[in-house]
């Protein structure tokens, strides 16, 4: 993501002329929170724009700790799109733009397998007006978690409808086996399966 008034005229260029159904943008801006008061109009045109918003990290932006063992991918990356999303909600953007639709690549990261975390701290210091993981139903989510029980876990507690099938290609961590990995879940029928694989990017992206 540029500076604000330069991602708002990208934003419709893509959705415009080009045609594009959406946008990715990343986890922070040049080390600033893209939830920052500055980047409303963004949000506000993704919004009006109907525009698909997904959000990949780039590398954790404090990764001192991360040096070793490709730790500032493995944990990095997914510790970078749960902060970004943590400043989302909390700093309100969520609640104030509800319709567009943001997808949190990497299964949204460590989030939702801990979002009772959240809903703690606003229960003893929030200003949101609903509890934080409210605002994740908000929040669509890709299959990459790598482990057929975390998968199935995001369907179960966010719906097969907000669940797309991901690949993180052309990573050296991408899925190499997206249907696979789907089908690797006992609990899935025939129609959430199909609803990951494809119906639920056809119907966000309109095709």
């Amino acid at each position: 993501m540029q500076e604000p008034a330069e991602a708002v005229r990208e934003l419709e260029r893509c959705m415009g002329p080009l045609g594009f159904k959406g946008v990715q943008v990343l986890t922070d801006v040049a080390g600033r929170e893209p939830s920052e008061p500055d980047f409303a109009p963004f949000w506000a045109a993704a919004e009006r724009l109907g525009a698909l918003v997904m959000l990949h990290p780039n590398g954790f932006t404090e990764g001192v700790r991360f040096r070793r063992f490709y730790f500032g991918n493995v944990i990095g990356n997914p510790l970078d799109t749960t902060v970004a999303l943590h400043y989302l909600v909390f700093d309100g953007v969520l609640e104030r733009h509800p319709a567009p639709n943001l997808l949190a690549v990497h299964g949204g990261g460590f989030l939702p397998a801990y979002s009772g975390r959240m809903d703690h701290a606003w229960g003893a210091r929030g200003n949101l007006p609903k509890p934080p993981s409210h605002y994740l139903r908000r929040v669509h989510f890709d299959t990459i978690v790598f482990t057929p029980h975390q998968l199935e876990y995001l369907v179960r507690v966010f719906g097969k409808e907000r669940v797309l099938m991901g690949t993180d290609y052309p990573y050296d961590m991408a899925e190499s086996d997206p249907l696979g990995h789907i089908g690797a879940v006992e609990g899935f029928d025939a129609a959430t399966r199909a609803a990951i694989a494809g119906g639920n990017a056809r119907r966000l992206l309109g095709l």
